[in-house]
């Protein structure tokens, strides 16, 4: 059962008679609870994003919204309903966890309160950090009582001056001790199965906390590695260990754009890993108010990139949970790290390895002691793909507005199209290099990559755009992609204007279908040309003209004419 529980929006409206039903008829058969909800004013609540909305297979299956009391001193969250079908499946507790963050999130400094008669609505709200409290620590807005006058159990409330009813009070305060942990609590922790994140696992175990470790594959492990992540995380004391698939939505938000706007950092680099983090870091957030954890611990050391894309997706994504990174704020070494698990019991060898290396499907980035330096240059050795082939051979590539949709006359989605170049490309050692650029935090940074199918893809797609689009196509793009690609690694990614860049992308992508022929050699690779209903130079060479032959459009007066208009302004500037 595929479930989906979304900030409502206007379209949501036509379901408002049938959810006030469904109140209803809920509240009649537990003899307690609001019993009559207005349907307008639930319109109300969908039009202006005040409520969420759940579906299960794509059907109507649940309901919760949001009012705000004493000029949003205090919120509450209301009308909870599950239809009867879709009970027992724990959607309740999705529907509860969704409409606190959206209360959070639009009210950051409100009281959130809550009162019921139901003993797993109190669970939860409990989990989420709601304490019971006496009707006097709520709202005392008559209107919010006023709605209490359905309930069968209005009298009790009335008779006890408001005082106390069946219900039971609960109340989150954001500034009363919410943000300290306590022993027992539960944290997810970001775990690659490296150093850095096994020291912390390690490190919050000790500390006894209720640890749950989470990977995000985007495309740098096979089946086998993640089971040994998995593995290492249990054997050192994990909780729970889960791994999320995140290749598909990875290419859907992030690298089709890419492609479209042959992002190249600096004209060098794709992005390869930097581009990952932000998607990581999104589904740990959401993997993180899934399970109910109370924080997000992740292996960040204090001098990289990786700590503010983590700590602002954070940030914005769940506010309210706390964010920890033992490495960076204790300023643990990594002799110091290899020591303390050694010290707990951690047999693992960690100093084999010479070089780090981060792999995903857009790319692989290596450092090592020569980019800690602006001179050395990058052993072959050091590269984990070698040169395997010295024959050249041919590849083509067919796109579909802007999509990579067949690979040697192979039809295929994208991401199995990545996946087959880079398997054909790498054994070329094409895609190797060395990026300089600066950092989030402003200082300069050195790495060196290997991205054979990035590399060739985007430049493959640059040639086609160069032959469909038009000169100002070409000119804007060019200046919105560096933006775009600025902007992800610097983890902006959140910000709306990507959205809007992402549109202006995509628009530019309507016509651009056809196919691009390379050769591949050892080391490099030659773009040969393009074929596609849509060049506009090969429209121009059959009815206007051949760039430096005839033309058929126009004469030499023409020209005289369009060349004396053309340079009217600079004349005027010259003869002054």
């Amino acid at each position: 059962m595929k479930i989906k529980v979304r900030v409502s929006h206007e379209k949501d409206t036509r379901y408002a008679f049938l959810i006030c039903k469904k109140i209803q008829e809920s509240a009649k058969i537990r003899g307690t609870g609001i019993a009559k909800k207005d349907p307008e004013y639930i319109k109300l609540k969908m039009i202006h994003g005040d409520a969420v909305i759940a579906f299960c297979d794509e059907e109507l299956a649940g309901f919760s919204y949001l009012e705000t009391f004493q000029n949003e001193k205090y919120v509450v969250n209301s009308g909870l309903i599950v239809f009867p079908e879709f009970r027992k499946q724990g959607l309740a507790k999705i529907i509860k966890i969704e409409i606190f963050k959206l209360s959070r999130k639009k009210f950051p400094n409100s009281k959130i309160f809550s009162i019921t008669t139901s003993n797993p609505v109190i669970k939860i709200n409990t989990e989420l950090g709601f304490k019971p409290v006496a009707f006097s620590e709520l709202t005392q807005s008559e209107e919010f009582w006023k709605g209490c006058q359905s309930c069968a159990n209005f009298d009790i409330l009335t008779r006890n001056q408001r005082k106390m009813c069946l219900c039971t009070g609960l109340l989150y305060n954001p500034n009363t001790g919410n943000n300290n942990l306590s022993i027992g609590d539960k944290i997810v922790l970001a775990y690659s199965g490296g150093l850095d994140t096994s020291y912390c696992l390690k490190y919050l175990i000790q500390k006894n906390y209720e640890v749950h470790t989470v990977i995000i594959n985007t495309g740098g492990f096979n089946k086998n590695e993640l089971d040994q992540i998995e593995e290492r995380a249990l054997s050192i004391g994990s909780n729970s260990h889960k791994t999320i698939d995140a290749i598909e939505e990875y290419y859907q938000n992030c690298i089709k754009y890419l492609i479209f706007g042959n992002v190249l950092k600096n004209n060098t680099y794709p992005l390869s890993v930097s581009s990952e983090r932000i998607f990581q870091a999104i589904k740990i957030a959401q993997y993180a108010t899934y399970i109910q954890a109370k924080a997000i611990a992740h292996g960040s050391t204090g001098a990289g990139n990786d700590q503010i894309r983590f700590d602002i997706a954070f940030q914005i994504i769940c506010p309210e949970k706390i964010t920890l990174s033992p490495i960076r704020d204790m300023k643990v070494s990594r002799k110091e790290e290899i020591e303390y698990l050694k010290n707990k019991g951690v047999s693992i060898c960690w100093n084999q390895a010479k070089y780090s290396i981060n792999k995903g499907i857009w790319g692989t980035s290596i450092g090592g002691k020569e980019t800690l330096t602006s001179y050395h240059d990058f052993p072959e050795k050091a590269y984990p793909t070698k040169l395997s082939r010295k024959k050249s051979e041919n590849l083509e590539l067919e796109f579909e507005k802007g999509e990579l949709v067949s690979v040697n006359k192979e039809k295929g989605k994208a991401v199995k199209n990545i996946i087959k170049i880079e398997k054909i490309a790498s054994e070329f050692a094409i895609g190797r290099g060395i990026h300089i650029g600066d950092t989030i935090l402003g200082i300069k940074g050195r790495v060196a990559f290997e991205a054979s199918a990035a590399i060739i893809i985007i430049k493959a797609h640059h040639l086609l755009e160069k032959h469909i689009l038009t000169k100002w196509q070409l000119y804007w793009k060019e200046q919105l992609s560096n933006w775009y690609g600025m902007l992800l690694h610097e983890a902006q990614y959140l910000d709306p204007v990507m959205r809007d860049i992402e549109k202006f992308l995509k628009s530019t992508q309507e016509r651009l279908t056809g196919t691009v022929y390379i050769i591949l050699y050892p080391y490099r690779f030659h773009l040969v040309g393009i074929k596609s209903k849509f060049d506009l130079m090969t429209s121009s060479n059959s009815s206007m003209a051949q760039y430096g032959e005839m033309n058929y459009a126009w004469t030499a007066e023409d020209v005289k004419g369009f060349t004396k208009i053309l340079s009217n302004q600079m004349k005027m500037y010259h003869n002054l």
